[in-house]
This record gives C-alpha cells, structure tokens and sequence, in this order.
C-alpha cells in the first residue's frame, strides 16, 4: 500500500523556521514528482513547492520563494520542506503529494505546470503549521 506520512508541523512564532518531512512507503519515490500543498481554513488547497526526484529541478510558489527550500533524500525516501522567516499567513494543514514523473522527463510537462494539487495520484494526510505570538 502506497502512503505519504508528514511530520514536523507545530506552533511557531513569526520569523521563525520549521522543517517538514514527507515519508514514503510502499513505493519509492525516486521516479515521482512530489510536492507540498497547503490548504488554510476557508481557502482553496495551494502549491508551496514540488521537486523531481529523479534530477532535482525544483518549482516554489512566489508566495514561498526565497523562504522555503524543498529537499530530498533517495536512500531515505523522503523528502523535506525547510521554511524560515515564517509568517502568519504561512498558516495551513501542510501535505506532501506524489505524481509519476515521467511527463517531465518527455518534456511535456514541466515541474511547474505538473506542481497543481489535481496533477497528483497519492496524498499524506497533513501536518498542521501554525504561526503565531
């Protein structure tokens, strides 16, 4: 069974950091696209960042840009979400989510245009981000 595990969410005061993890099991996600979502009370799911597993290019939000840094580690299978100088708008359920990536690699698509919620076949469930004083 495929599955998508977060962790690292919590409670944060404006300008701080919180690093997110996205643990995959039962497949492996060095052929994927894997991209973090967020999703705030009474907005529309959002994308914050995917990377490719397969060569690294990465895509990030410009709500994001120059803030969070999305990594990965192939043996570990799981791939991270570093986010300083956070804001109270940066607060939202966080997941992680994973495509084939094989679109990219044809150059049909690119990470940015596969980095939309309804591009992905498997979802985590979510960690909670809050920032706050």
């Amino acid at each position: 069974q495929r599955q998508l595990v977060e962790s690292g969410g919590g409670l944060v005061q404006p300008g701080g950091s919180l690093k997110l993890s996205c643990a995959a099991s039962g497949f492996t996600l060095n052929w994927y696209v894997i991209g973090w979502f967020r999703q705030a009370p009474g907005k529309e799911r959002e994308e914050v960042s995917c990377i490719s597993l397969s060569d690294s290019r990465t895509y990030y939000s410009d709500s994001v840009k120059g803030r969070f840094t999305i990594s990965r580690d192939n043996d570990k299978n799981t791939v991270y979400l570093q986010m300083n100088s956070l804001k109270p708008d940066d607060t939202a359920n966080y997941s992680c989510a994973a495509v084939p990536g094989h679109p990219l690699w044809s150059g049909r698509e690119t990470v940015q245009t596969m980095c939309i919620p309804s591009t992905m076949n498997y979802w985590g469930k979510g960690t909670l981000v809050t920032v706050s004083s």
